[in-house]
């Protein structure tokens, strides 16, 4: 009886397997001609393809069944893109149609329910926000006020490097940069340094990067509709514990803003960190955009998020390359050194008048995107490529594929700034190829359209002044007799690095510019 009884499972799993199967497959011929797709599995559908590295994988099956390909994440259809041409139709031609980002549970929890804006919906509000966003919040004159931190930040980050130099140490070069990032986005958000207390400052890089590392995990509760109110992989406990932290962090935070403000005599020129300006709009009841303190703490949540590991990333990316290509590091400096000089430290306004500089960090961008999907949702159907897309479909643009296409780039394997200057390679091509803005679709890694970075021209002055600074002031030697940085990748969803890059610093300059 046991033994019919598992014969009895066995042809029942079978049976269903072959319904789904025949469902699919009624469905996608009821609805028109779908994308190539390849054989899936019952319940995950093609999720087993993605792992370990999500672009590498979404990679190969472009691959082997086109530029654009259908699959399914357990029972959510999914298109993945990695062709420039397809890509514009998607986010330029049928923009209208794809403005929403993907409803996630765990980004929704840490959100407070998409009251950010980088996850809210499209929408009037959205507009407001995004109005609000490049006006004030990161518009020029802010920037502007806030240089000196920046200056003051990058000039402690070298210090510290030439204080290691001095004494024959190494550095932890990406986990050094992550501190400058999240001093600097840290003192321009909240004017609050966090390595001012360093157990506080452990604190925070933990609880910002176990964030991050939540928000980028993949929920079955996502893609699996009977999973929908389970927590099969245990995020619920660990979404509530950090975002109560969190969120017991920015009520101190804004608390303390509010009881200053109220004791400071308002003027126009006084410099106000992205809180107080966005603090100004709360307490404004006649103001055109609405925000509640949920809409403050998940803003700063953005703000953070996008604005530490990103940079420290490509930075830490770039450096690797460059001591890979020690031809590319000296005509790096050449320019430098001829444009800045040996007696004072690079600065933010140098870098227009560095254009090698410029198509190095352009180059790493290309190899090594922070964020190798743009993600996003339709919401009604459409025809791409001569493919009828339905709504409800996640699309995943693969910018990594998009930098890698051999089409597109020549020797897209190698590391070559030289692409990105006045070169034969670019006499046929687009001049939108010289920005990384949105505008030309072989390089998208700030995405592009409505819902493109906003903090994209802060990021890029970022990561070109402290590269450019790390060039000119010192010598970089690998430790252990190593000849090459390895480019391993780490498991996951964004591209982090999967081992340190530990580099001893040798100072250059002599004598020392003053900082």
């Amino acid at each position: 009886m046991a033994d019919l009884g598992d014969h009895a499972i066995l042809v029942t799993i079978c049976l269903a397997t072959i319904f789904l199967f025949l469902a699919i497959f009624v469905k996608t011929r009821a609805k028109g001609r779908r994308p190539p797709s390849p054989p899936a599995l019952p319940i995950i559908g093609h999720l087993h393809l993605l792992r370990p590295i999500p672009h590498r994988g979404l990679h190969k099956l472009s691959t082997g069944y086109g530029p654009i390909v259908s699959f399914y994440l357990g029972s959510k259809h999914c298109v993945v893109v990695s062709s420039p041409e397809i890509a514009e139709e998607f986010l330029r031609t049928n923009e209208t149609s794809y403005l929403d980002r993907p409803k996630m549970a765990n980004f929704d929890y840490l959100t407070y329910g998409t009251s950010d804006f980088s996850t809210a919906p499209y929408g009037p509000r959205w507009k407001l926000m995004k109005k609000l966003c490049m006006s004030e919040v990161l518009g020029p004159r802010t920037l502007e006020k806030l240089l000196p931190i920046r200056r003051e930040e990058i000039r402690s980050f070298l210090k510290m490097i030439k204080n290691k130099a001095e004494i024959g140490g190494s550095v932890d070069v990406v986990a050094e940069l992550m501190t400058l990032t999240n001093n600097t986005i840290s003192r321009m958000t909240v004017s609050h340094r966090c390595s001012s207390d360093e157990n506080k400052a452990d604190e925070i890089r933990k609880m910002m990067r176990e964030m991050n590392d939540l928000g980028t995990k993949f929920n079955l509760a996502d893609i699996i509709w009977f999973c929908k109110n389970l927590d099969l992989q245990g995020f619920k406990k660990r979404l509530v514990e950090v975002r109560h932290r969190y969120d017991t962090m920015m009520e101190r935070i804004i608390k303390e803003h509010e009881e200053e403000r109220k004791k400071r005599n308002e003027s126009g020129d006084e410099v106000k960190d992205f809180l107080d300006i966005l603090l100004d709009v709360y307490e404004d009841e006649s103001s055109e955009v609405k925000l509640t303190r949920e809409n403050v703490k998940a803003f700063i949540l953005n703000l953070f998020g996008a604005g530490t590991d990103t940079s420290s990333t490509t930075m830490g990316w770039g450096l690797a390359e460059i001591l890979n290509n020690p031809e590319v590091m000296e005509k790096a400096r050449e320019e430098i050194d001829c444009v800045v000089g040996k007696k004072r430290i690079l600065e933010e306004s140098d870098v227009g008048n560095l254009p090698y500089l410029q198509a190095i960090v352009k180059e790493t961008l290309r190899l090594h995107p922070s964020g190798p999907f743009i993600v996003r949702e339709s919401t009604k159907a459409c025809v791409i490529a001569g493919y009828e897309i339905p709504a409800d479909t996640r699309l995943y643009v693969n910018v990594w594929s998009l930098g890698r296409n051999p089409k597109q780039w020549k020797n897209h394997r190698e590391f070559r700034p030289e692409r990105f200057l006045n070169s034969e390679e670019w006499q046929a091509r687009s001049p939108w190829m010289l920005d990384v803005m949105g505008n030309d679709f072989n390089l998208l890694p700030f995405g592009s359209g409505r819902r493109s970075c906003p903090g994209a021209a802060l990021a890029l002055s970022i990561v070109s002044t402290v590269l450019g600074c790390m060039i000119q002031c010192f010598e970089w030697k690998l430790g252990d007799g190593a000849g090459n940085v390895d480019m391993e990748e780490k498991n996951g969803m964004t591209l982090l690095r999967a081992n340190d890059l530990i580099c001893f610093p040798v100072a250059r300059l002599n004598p020392f510019p003053s900082i």
